[in-house]
């Protein structure tokens, strides 16, 4: 699907006090942005691909006592989040617009969980190393996470969803809760916008909470 542009993304983002335009410059120091919270009693959850944000916004209104970071690779995707969160008087969420790939270069051991929802499956085996569940990217994640890794995913992709149970265990996972079909458990789930559309078309959901110890 072709991605819309949105006229004046980038003067709308950088006009929020909601977005980070600098996220490079916190690496290690991400406590700081969140007003005199401490990282100990407030971990810091991060979503990566975080779209439209009502997922990301959603639970940091039910979740006063985490942080929330959401990435977004696109600026036209993610001024719509930023349009949403303006809205609201929440202190303990923000947005930055990266590609996963830097994750790196933006945090020190410093987060508590990923959140993975609805992520490109990239299907054809040559794209494998692009999918945020791949050895390449769960590598990335070891330095970016403190203490024990936390990884949820949801995905209506089942082959997406059988190579990630794959490389998280290879990766030394093990996995807490797992389900094929969501809607059907007891999960606390907070739902994002494509998985409304799924659900109202009947389309399962896959689900898997996984950690490392």
């Amino acid at each position: 699907m072709r991605l819309r542009n949105v006229k004046n993304a980038k003067e709308k983002l950088e006009a929020s006090p909601f977005f980070i335009p600098n996220p490079k410059e916190f690496k290690g120091q991400w406590q700081n942005v969140f007003s005199k919270q401490s990282v100990e009693k407030n971990p810091i959850h991060l979503e990566i691909g975080a779209g439209k944000g009502q997922f990301l916004i959603a639970m940091a209104k039910k979740n006063p006592d985490m942080n929330f970071i959401g990435i977004e690779k696109y600026e036209s995707v993610l001024v719509r989040a930023i349009e949403k969160v303006n809205q609201t008087d929440l202190k303990n969420i923000v947005f930055i617009c990266v590609d996963a790939m830097e994750l790196r270069e933006i945090f020190d051991h410093e987060i508590a969980t990923i959140y993975l929802n609805f992520s490109d499956p990239w299907p054809k085996s040559r794209h494998a190393k692009r999918r945020l569940t791949s050895p390449i990217f769960l590598n990335i994640y070891d330095h970016v996470f403190k203490n024990n890794p936390m990884i949820i995913q949801k995905t209506d992709n089942l082959d997406l969803f059988s190579y990630s149970l794959e490389t998280l265990s290879q990766h030394g996972y093990c996995f807490l809760q797992v389900s094929l079909h969501l809607q059907d458990t007891q999960i606390a789930n907070v739902e994002t916008e494509y998985e409304q559309k799924f659900k109202e078309k009947g389309i399962k959901i896959n689900y898997l909470k996984a950690c490392k110890k």
